[in-house]
């Protein structure tokens, strides 16, 4: 098994799905993987005693209304805080549970990268998960301390990329990507569509497989993967697997 199995386009549910459960819980994976998702894209903090949690903000404050940072509770402490029996999960118990799930991990601080290794280490399941983070430095600690593991790219990377296929130039764009695996990006930034035709081609020359996010409407989805995209990050991955039902039956 890789991260890239089964081969795409694929669906990545963006934090679960979350029309029962709040995200980034079991419930809301479960959910996901119900309407037929084999892949999560989920976010990574670290708790005091080091346990890497699934949780997008560095606070509670969407969770339970608490303003308390993550960094500054133990596990054991944060899973005293739940809601409507719902916690935030350890990453180790999340794969550990789910063992037929891939996850794409954003990995939001360099203190949270060696407590995400561990954890993926511990579930023996590094051939089901993307590291990635939007920082190159917490990026470049995953790509050294899991050299062998599947890389997103960071944004800079991303945006040195986008320069060098303005420029043509195949050099930069191959030095810049090379220690990614995917390349993961919204569709428009500052008015420029990031995969047009020409630019996914592009892309494609350099990296496996290329996720655009976030990507909620029904006819964008379908766009998207008739242009070719590899994967679309969505909050209704269950519209998503109906899209994708449709575009491979066309």
């Amino acid at each position: 098994m890789t991260y890239f199995d089964p081969p795409g386009p694929r669906i990545l549910a963006h934090r679960g799905l979350a029309l029962t459960a709040p995200e980034n819980t079991i419930a809301a994976f479960e959910a996901a993987s119900e309407v037929g998702v084999t892949h999560i894209e989920t976010d990574a903090h670290v708790t005091a005693d080091g346990s890497a949690v699934l949780w997008h903000d560095p606070t509670l404050a969407r969770w339970n209304g608490e303003d308390t940072p993550i960094i500054d509770l133990s596990a054991a402490q944060l899973d005293e805080r739940q809601v409507e029996g719902h916690r935030i999960p350890t990453l180790v118990a999340t794969l550990s549970e789910l063992p037929r799930l891939h996850f794409n991990i954003d990995v939001k601080t360099p203190t949270a990268a060696r407590a995400v290794i561990r954890a993926v280490d511990a579930a023996h399941a590094f051939d089901r998960v993307l590291l990635t983070s939007f920082h190159e430095r917490t990026a470049g600690m995953l790509r050294s301390l899991a050299p062998a593991a599947t890389q997103g790219a960071p944004t800079e990377r991303v945006t040195l990329a986008l320069a060098g296929i303005r420029l043509r130039s195949r050099a930069l764009v191959s030095r810049t990507l090379a220690p990614v695996d995917a390349v993961q990006l919204p569709w428009r930034a500052a008015g420029i569509d990031l995969v047009t035709p020409p630019r996914l081609a592009w892309w494609h020359r350099y990296v496996r497989e290329v996720h655009v996010w976030t990507i909620n409407d029904a006819s964008e989805q379908l766009e998207l993967l008739r242009r070719g995209v590899d994967g679309i990050v969505t909050d209704r991955p269950d519209i998503g697997m109906r899209v994708l039902r449709e575009y491979l039956a066309e």
